[in-house]
């Protein structure tokens, strides 16, 4: 498909609970005066990226955030975690013992913002689009297990999949599975540009200056029926040019929050010594960070390389020095807050160990030092990714094992090249798109996965990921995911480095706060309120 460059907006983070306003709510109506939430998110046209907000092509938190407010699931996670509910749907359910085939009913009288109705064929049509596009930065693995889709009538809906999914629930709660009008949107090809309609609780008007979002503004469905409740009548998602800036438009009242993306001074100095009227409220997060590596390039092929720098790398340093309370050391793909969890490791490589390094590459034969370029994103994780990677290139640097350089680059640039395969080495952030185990193996190890990765364990796609997904009781499928966390240690398609906490600044009179982010850090608009400061 040739594409065309578009204009498109950016679109606000995750923001992080827990922080309850006392006093009553009152709705910040169309004539009042809307929430605002600030963001150093930004997202900006390019080629290579022509439709952000397509379902069919969205596969990152600031674009999903925008989808989860305007475009509507037929289940969703409730504000406090836990198993999926219906949200879209009236009941949903597995009609076999095997977790094979999965049907939903729909609510009765739903329809688009428009005012047309939705009915089975349109989330049929829905799901068959993303599978049909399958764009290969969009999130097609976390449908690519259905094998048809049918419908009964205008309202149920019945999923075939190709083998047993007990997650199947947890993937139709995402925007992978959101529901858009067949009438409004192509069968066989992305939306271009930065409109985007649902049956979802707001419809969104964006603003756009010198191809950047101003603003992006959220207004209450007239139309929407379904099983969240509104606290609100409008939110304004506002984007800032760095977390400093964001954080003097909170303290002046400008802004009612702001959350993603806050820098680690920045938070230490609001800990410390809040403004008056502002809290800031930490808490355990499900973000990770981790670097990736091309397999298939020359400089990375050889396993050994990949290991001595699992064994080099100093995570509690690099935590502490760049991140210092707003981050800690990740031994794992899974973090250390989901069950299921194994320091694979720090089991096999300890941390900052230079001598097991070397003697790594000693045993493989490998010349030294290592000539690698570290690529990271300049403007998608905020101000410590710079700092971050620096730190790196000088820990591995020192141990005379390595000769590394460091490369910033725009998301809007670096993503795309880091999907044809242009990069060895590169850093990369992943939210879960829902809370279990499977959501940070599979995007990385399964086929269609979000790498693009030319590295495979046949052992892992084929026999330990389709056994975990067997289970019901998530529980019973630790043994399994403990060895998956395991090979990935000792083949090191990607290196773990920290998983982060989670802050968000709000004026003291916002309330619903602690609901705005669900467990899998997902913003959920329709939560916050303004009430009278207690």
């Amino acid at each position: 498909m040739n594409r065309k460059t578009l204009v498109l907006p950016a679109v606000a983070g995750l923001l992080a609970p827990v922080l309850a306003a006392c006093g009553s709510t009152t709705s910040g109506g169309e004539g009042g005066d809307g929430i605002v939430v600030g963001t150093t998110d930004r997202f900006e046209a390019a080629q290579d990226a022509p439709a952000p907000f397509d379902p069919a092509y969205a596969y990152d938190a600031g674009a999903w955030n925008v989808l989860r407010q305007t475009v509507q699931t037929l289940m969703h996670v409730p504000r406090g975690g836990g198993a999926p509910k219906p949200e879209a749907a009236q009941e949903c359910l597995f009609t076999d013992k095997g977790n094979e085939s999965y049907r939903c009913t729909l609510r009765s009288g739903l329809k688009f913002a428009n005012g047309d109705d939705l009915t089975a064929e349109d989330v049929k049509f829905s799901i068959d689009r993303v599978l049909t596009i399958d764009d290969d930065n969009g999130p097609i693995t976390l449908l690519s297990n259905i094998d048809t889709v049918e419908t009964n009538g205008d309202d149920e809906v019945v999923f075939h999949l190709k083998t047993p999914d007990a997650t199947f629930p947890y993937k139709l709660s995402t925007p992978a599975a959101g529901i858009v009008n067949s009438a409004t949107y192509d069968a066989n090809r992305l939306r271009d540009g930065f409109e985007v309609d649902g049956s979802g609780p707001y419809t969104v008007r964006p603003e756009v200056k010198d191809n950047q979002l101003v603003r992006a503004v959220f207004s209450k469905n007239p139309y929407y029926k379904g099983d969240l409740k509104l606290q609100n009548d409008k939110v304004e998602l506002r984007t800032y040019p760095d977390s400093d800036e964001m954080g003097k438009a909170l303290e002046a009242g400008d802004i009612d929050m702001m959350s993603r993306t806050m820098s680690p001074e920045q938070i230490e100095q609001l800990s410390a010594s809040p403004a008056k009227g502002v809290e800031l409220v930490e808490m355990p997060g499900l973000e990770i960070r981790y670097l990736a590596f091309n397999t298939a390039d020359p400089s990375v092929k050889d396993k050994a390389v990949r290991q001595a720098m699992a064994a080099a790398v100093n995570r509690n340093e690099l935590t502490s020095r760049v991140y210092g309370s707003t981050a800690e050391p990740l031994y794992s793909l899974v973090p250390s807050s989901i069950p299921g969890h194994v320091n694979s490791f720090f089991n096999k490589y300890g941390d900052a160990n230079t001598a097991g390094a070397r003697s790594i590459l000693r045993a493989a034969d490998i010349k030294t030092p290592v000539k690698l370029t570290l690529h990271y994103t300049t403007d998608h994780y905020g101000s410590g990714t710079a700092k971050e990677f620096e730190a790196l290139a000088k820990q591995l640097n020192s141990t005379k094992l390595f000769d590394i350089s460091v490369k910033g680059t725009e998301w809007s640039k670096f993503r795309p090249a880091q999907k044809r395969g242009q990069y060895a080495v590169y850093g990369l952030g992943w939210f879960p798109d829902f809370p279990d185990p499977d959501n940070y193996v599979a995007p990385f190890l399964d086929k269609d996965n979000f790498l693009g990765t030319p590295y495979v364990s046949n052992e892992v796609r084929d026999k330990l990921i389709p056994a975990s997904r067997r289970e019901a009781d998530r529980g019973a499928a630790g043994k399994t995911f403990a060895k998956i966390q395991d090979i990935v240690a000792e083949d090191v398609p990607v290196l773990p480095l920290w998983q982060g906490k989670q802050y968000v600044g709000a004026r003291d009179d916002i309330t619903g706060v602690e609901w705005s982010v669900n467990s899998s850090a997902d913003l959920q608009l329709w939560e916050l309120g303004r009430g009278v400061s207690g």
